[in-house]
C-alpha cells in the first residue's frame, strides 16, 4: 500500500475520532433518567455478571470513554467501516491477481 493512502486514511480517522473524543457529553436535566438508547450486549453482560457475582469487580478500566452512547455507535460503524474497507480490498486484490495470473497463462499458450 502506497504511503500516500495509509495518510489519507490516517487522516480521515483522526478528524473523525478526535473531535469526537474532545467532544463532552450534554450536562442531563436534574431529575431526568439518562435514555437507554444504545443499550445492548454488554449491558446485558454487566446486569449478569452482578447477579452471578455481586462482589465482582473488573481487572481495569476502559482507557477511553465516548462522550455519548451516538459517539460509541459511530465508532463502531466507523470501525465496521474500516474493517468491510480492509476486507473488500483483499478481495479485490485476490481477484485482479487470479485473473492477471490467468491471462498471463494464456498468453504463454499461444
Amino acid at each position: 500500500m502506497k504511503l500516500r493512502t495509509v495518510l489519507i486514511w490516517s487522516a480521515i480517522v483522526l478528524l473523525t475520532v478526535l473531535p469526537l473524543w474532545f467532544a463532552s457529553a450534554p450536562p442531563a436535566e436534574p431529575g431526568a433518567e439518562a435514555p437507554a438508547m444504545f443499550g445492548g450486549a454488554d449491558e446485558r453482560a454487566q446486569q449478569a455478571i452482578g447477579t452471578v457475582a455481586p462482589h465482582y469487580t473488573p481487572w481495569f478500566e476502559p482507557l477511553f470513554e465516548p462522550a455519548s452512547g451516538e459517539i460509541a455507535s459511530l465508532l463502531f460503524a466507523l470501525q465496521a467501516a474500516i474493517g468491510a474497507g480492509v476486507i473488500g480490498y483483499w478481495l479485490g486484490t485476490s481477484v485482479t491477481r487470479e485473473r492477471v495470473r490467468r491471462e498471463a497463462a494464456e498468453s504463454h499458450a499461444d
